[in-house]
């Protein structure tokens, strides 16, 4: 081999790895591996001088030592693309962990790829119908759009995407991708189980990155899920999609390189890089001509804190925001969409229509004069209330309760057969709700229901 093509392991400091090399020095992103038995992957982060490279491992570097052997291999890391990885399981690097056999007759595509120019990109507007209620009244997705699933530990986001998982993957056209970052091992065999008892893994590939793994694994991994979702989009024209659980893991993958390659911390100790990180990632999920990336991420919040730095980053990229409420939760409202904090781009009259677009706004209206009377009623008791606020307060009580569904992923937990409503359905229960048509009808009765049907039956 030319001595060239071969450096040598100068310092080892955890994942990060120094090489010198005696001739041209590796550009930045350069895979970079280990001679041995069991090569290590390094990835080439930063330029140290004339002779060194400083890299970010991708593997453990337990028992790595100074005068090891590396080969540049002349590209950066490439991970297989093409109808063959439908139904697989993958790692970073796009090696199979479903114990099914090697992957053949692939394509292998640089994970490191360029967002579509602006002029390619579509701009059309269209509705993502989920099946879920309080989703698609209130916060309508946007297909080839992004959305956000915001909420602390706890609240329900990983319940909710793989619901949103199990209600559109069936009747999707195209192809699904879920990406699991910092994973756990349990969620990604759970997971992987249920979609291959609901019928739907023929048509999706999965790519984990665990919570275990090394930070630059971890970061990657986004990057792999993201190429053979772009391969579909651009190379079938098919529709796309992308599941991402959790985008705070892919940040936080991103402060461990940071901070393990000598960077100056950031506001509250965030890399210095993370917006440009994160528009990188986000940029490359689009809508073009020849197809789109439908995209739903979940996005863990610190301490419930939506001013911290990861969740206000991720919000400026999405056209609907979920966010998930710790108090609703506690009240058994599943699931727990706070309906005054979360939004959608998509909900205007140009786009919904009128009617959609009047009864969401009223069901809003209702919701945050209620919540303005919660002190007063906490105070002095709802009997203290005018006759018209009490009204106003029982008619959002019936809507936070008919905006509740039993989801099909948790049949197994509650007992509960799980329902997927259509919007016409929807629309109709919280205008017959907003109308005063069961007034006399108890709370309880408009709780976990799929239709409002359900709700006369119950009378």
């Amino acid at each position: 081999m030319n001595e060239h093509h071969l450096g040598e392991v100068v310092a080892v400091q955890g994942a990060i790895v120094d090489v010198r090399f005696r001739g041209v020095l590796p550009p930045l992103y350069t895979l970079l591996l280990t001679q041995g038995e069991e090569p290590m992957a390094i990835e080439v982060q930063s330029q140290l001088d004339e002779h060194h490279v400083r890299g970010i491992a991708l593997t453990p570097t337990q028992g790595l030592s100074r005068g090891t052997l590396v080969k540049n291999t002349n590209g950066p890391l490439k991970v297989p693309v093409g109808r063959n990885v439908l139904s697989r399981m993958f790692d970073v690097f796009g090696n199979p962990i479903d114990q099914k056999g090697p992957m053949t007759d692939v394509i292998l595509r640089s994970v490191h790829q360029t967002p579509p120019p602006l002029a390619r990109r579509s701009t059309q507007s269209e509705i993502f119908e989920t099946g879920i209620k309080a989703i698609d009244v209130l916060f309508p997705l946007e297909r080839g759009g992004k959305a956000g699933l915001f909420g602390g530990a706890g609240v329900g986001k990983t319940v909710l995407l793989t619901e949103m998982i199990h209600n559109t993957v069936r009747k999707h056209s195209g192809v699904s991708i879920f990406c699991g970052i910092g994973e756990r091992c349990r969620e990604g065999e759970e997971l992987y189980r249920e979609m291959e008892e609901s019928g739907v893994l023929p048509n999706m590939a999965m790519v984990f990155g665990q919570m275990n793994e090394v930070p630059g694994s971890r970061f990657l991994v986004g990057s792999t899920a993201l190429t053979m979702a772009e391969y579909f989009r651009d190379d079938e024209g098919l529709d796309v999609l992308l599941l991402v659980d959790n985008i705070f893991r892919f940040i936080q993958a991103g402060s461990e390189v940071s901070s393990l390659m000598g960077q100056m911390p950031s506001r509250m100790g965030y890399q210095p890089t993370l917006g440009s990180e994160l528009s990188a990632f986000e940029e490359r999920i689009a809508s073009t001509d020849k197809g789109a990336i439908t995209s739903l991420q979940a996005v863990y919040v610190p301490a419930d804190d939506f001013t911290d730095p990861a969740p206000v980053h991720t919000f400026t990229h999405l056209s609907a925001s979920i966010v998930l409420s710790r108090k609703l939760a506690s009240q058994g409202l599943f699931p727990a969409i706070d309906p005054l904090q979360s939004s959608s781009m998509m909900s205007t009259p140009a786009i919904v229509g009128e009617r959609h677009y009047q009864i969401a706004k009223s069901v809003r209206e209702t919701l945050t004069q209620a919540a303005e009377l919660n002190d007063i009623i906490a105070m002095l008791g709802i009997d203290h209330l005018s006759i018209a606020d009490r009204e106003l307060v029982y008619r959002s009580r019936k809507l936070e309760r008919f905006l509740t569904q039993p989801f099909c992923t948790t049949e197994h937990f509650t007992g509960i057969k799980g329902k997927i409503v259509p919007l016409a359905d929807a629309l109709t229960g919280c205008e017959r709700i907003l109308n005063d048509e069961f007034k006399n009808c108890p709370e309880s009765s408009l709780y976990m229901i799929g239709s409002i049907d359900e709700a006369e039956g119950n009378r």
